[in-house]
């Protein structure tokens, strides 16, 4: 086994990703492809890992060396940091209710262009910055159907720490990328269907979507919504039928049904 690298003390510079380093520092916006993004937890971090990102460190409580961390270390050659769990817990600001962190290597961003050809169904997720609703919209994605996520620069980062903890690692298996809006989808052949309650919303159940040959479903943030001008923009205005007097759901959970009915 490699060697294993003691930490005891929080302000230790070579584990800065993990304290210091903002989500914004982290990305390094200027260069991506040189920036960093943690995945937290094994099954995470495995996933990650198939999709061929490449690992710069790991952080783990002792316990994990030879536990929950022994597949991830084996199957890597970065520094492995390690120390007491009250070290960790103020290195991180939180528990390390997973055990392992892993500081990866971002990848050169997807263009739209890139990933359009040839998928039928995509999100477009527009706005949201709730880094959770983010996670669970990617992984509805993945497991209902979606061929593709694009984000909008407004929406939280794919790769913050909770979007990919939530996502389960989808965020590595789901094809995405930038877009300015969901109107630039048009030129890849899309018509654009808008997530919003207006009086020319049909259902989402509606035989016309279902027959749409390429479509994007555009998904709002979470308190106002999709803004007028994007719902303007697109070719159809879509509701989630609801009862008991409620009239909507949580972004994450209006993904989820948005997606399984447009794949049915």
């Amino acid at each position: 086994m490699r060697e294993i690298i003691e930490i005891a003390d929080i302000n230790d510079p070579r584990v800065a990703a993990y304290s210091r380093l903002t989500e914004a520092q982290l990305r390094n916006r200027l260069e991506p492809e040189k920036g960093l993004f943690i995945a937290e937890s094994p099954k995470v971090i495995a996933s990650a890992l198939d999709a061929g990102y490449a690992p710069a460190s790991l952080l783990m409580e002792r316990r994990h060396i030879d536990g929950d961390g022994k597949a991830i270390i084996e199957r890597t050659d970065c520094p492995v940091y390690t120390g007491e769990r009250d070290i960790l817990a103020a290195l991180t600001g939180y528990e390390l209710t997973r055990g392992v962190l892993c500081a990866m290597r971002r990848t050169s961003e997807r263009s739209a262009a890139d990933i359009s050809h040839g998928i039928r169904r995509a999100a477009v997720i527009d706005g949201v910055v709730d880094s959770t609703n983010v996670g669970a919209i990617f992984r509805s994605a993945a497991a209902l159907g979606m061929d593709a996520v694009f984000v909008t620069k407004s929406t939280c980062d794919p790769y913050n720490r909770r979007a990919v903890r939530v996502s389960m690692g989808t965020v590595f298996m789901v094809p995405w990328a930038y877009i300015d809006s969901a109107n630039e989808l048009k030129d890849y052949g899309f018509k654009t269907c808008a997530m919003a309650l207006t009086d020319e919303s049909v259902s989402i159940d509606d035989p016309a979507l279902r027959e749409c040959p390429k479509l994007a479903i555009v998904l709002g943030t979470e308190g106002d919504g999709l803004r007028k001008s994007v719902i303007a923009d697109c070719d159809y205005t879509v509701k989630i039928p609801m009862y008991h007097g409620v009239d909507s759901l949580n972004v994450a959970a209006a993904s989820a049904v948005a997606f399984w009915e447009l794949h049915k």
